[in-house]
């Protein structure tokens, strides 16, 4: 999977491997150096990010830390962006493409396989001896006890903020922790005009923002992994209107007969079953249920503005909030409707 255009322009040369021996980043020795030198480095600072109770807290990390344990997929889509997945001593299972040399199974032993973003082995957590923790929200049950091992940096997509900048915030957050503050303005240079044009298709459309699961289909709310395109891209989700759907986490089931009624102008569709697997499992296909012959009398079947997320599928579920993975959802959404 390609890599952010702009990002890329910084990279000229490959990075040498650290002392460390892993073997997995490709990132430049100029894109890995710290924009403070040696000699100013403090031994920690303080940065903003989640507590267990989800309450955003000052929380003090070492700073330029060498050991990195990931338990969060946007978290390691940056830390690699940033050129620091040779750190990387301990991660969760990975199955984004672009990500999967972090794969603890795959990486010979150089990675601590940690469990899961939903489940972390604690053991394994300890025994890697990091000296940082990144994890996501389905893991703060279990904050106190990571934080027992090493600081906790524990970062979340703030929907109301939308996708891009709370991806930029969080970008910055954890590059301020290595001193690589200025690498993320360049990995962030493109996206506004990119932005901008695929506004101009769908601002004040409305348009209805679903998740297909295991045959059935939920509406979701804009406090989702759709958020940018009622947020940024000023659509307007007529799936708000609809029972608790900025509530349900996969969405509000509702009857094909309610889609009719709304009418929408197009249709969003991210592919969970892809996302998580359970299309290998007899799962029929989104387009077989949704493409049904109520839903072929709508303008919005006619018209070709049912958008499906299928071959990204896991990366809008479970990498939203990721610098590269924001690269690819626009490119996404550039494909179905600006080409």
């Amino acid at each position: 999977m390609k890599k952010i255009l702009t990002f890329m322009t910084v990279v000229a040369m490959t990075f040498c491997l650290a002392a460390c021996g892993n073997p997995l980043s490709n990132k430049n020795d100029e894109n890995n150096k710290s924009d403070v030198s040696n000699e100013n480095k403090p031994d920690s600072i303080m940065i903003q990010a989640l507590n267990a109770n989800k309450e955003m807290v000052d929380v003090e990390v070492p700073y330029d830390p060498q050991r990195i344990a990931i338990l969060d997929m946007p978290a390691l889509d940056i830390v690699d962006a940033l050129g620091l997945g040779d750190r990387i001593v301990g991660s969760a299972a990975v199955s984004i493409e672009y990500l999967t040399d972090y794969n603890p199974d795959g990486s010979k032993g150089t990675i601590t396989n940690l469990g899961t973003v939903k489940t972390a082995d604690l053991e394994k957590v300890a025994a890697c001896e990091p000296d940082i923790i990144f994890i996501g929200g389905r893991l703060s049950a279990v904050y106190a006890d990571l934080e027992a091992i090493a600081p906790v940096v524990y970062l979340a997509v703030d929907y109301e903020k939308g996708v891009v900048e709370s991806t930029r915030h969080n970008a910055q957050t954890i590059a301020s922790i290595f001193g690589k503050e200025a690498a993320v303005d360049g990995m962030f240079a493109d996206f506004q005009p990119r932005i901008d044009a695929l506004r101009t298709v769908l601002k004040d459309r409305n348009v209805l923002l679903g998740m297909y699961n295991s045959n059935a289909l939920g509406l979701m709310g804009t406090a989702s992994q759709l958020n940018m395109i009622a947020n940024e891209l000023s659509a307007n989700n007529l799936s708000e209107s609809v029972g608790e759907a900025q509530k349900a986490t996969h969405g509000e089931e509702a009857s094909w007969e309610t889609i009719i009624t709304l009418n929408p102008e197009y249709m969003f569709i991210l592919d969970r079953s892809t996302a998580t697997g359970a299309s290998d499992e007899g799962v029929m296909g989104a387009r077989e249920v949704i493409e049904n012959e109520l839903i072929k009398e709508l303008d919005v079947y006619k018209n070709g503005k049912i958008v499906y997320f299928i071959e990204h599928a896991n990366v809008w579920y479970t990498s939203t909030g990721g610098v590269q993975a924001l690269d690819t959802m626009l490119a996404d959404l550039e494909g179905a409707l600006l080409n």
